[in-house]
């Protein structure tokens, strides 16, 4: 699944001296990954796919906490 390995790339990368246009784009492409997941979830009902949405939701968290500071 190019979607899964798409998902578990985005999680490994650095997320370290990012500017505010880097981390908006990093919030966008975790929320698409995460839509995509689920509808994938939705059919398959793997929970393997629920963690991997989960570890994502936290990251965009992180990313969105970061940025309501900086504005």
């Amino acid at each position: 699944m190019d979607l899964i390995e798409r998902a578990l790339e985005f999680e490994q990368r650095k997320m370290k001296s990012l500017s505010t246009s880097d981390r908006v784009a990093l919030s966008r492409e975790a929320k698409e990954l995460i839509l995509e997941l689920n509808e994938v979830y939705k059919e398959e009902k793997d929970d393997k796919i629920m963690d991997i949405m989960k570890r994502l939701t936290v990251i965009k968290q992180k990313i969105e906490k970061r940025l309501k500071l900086r504005m």
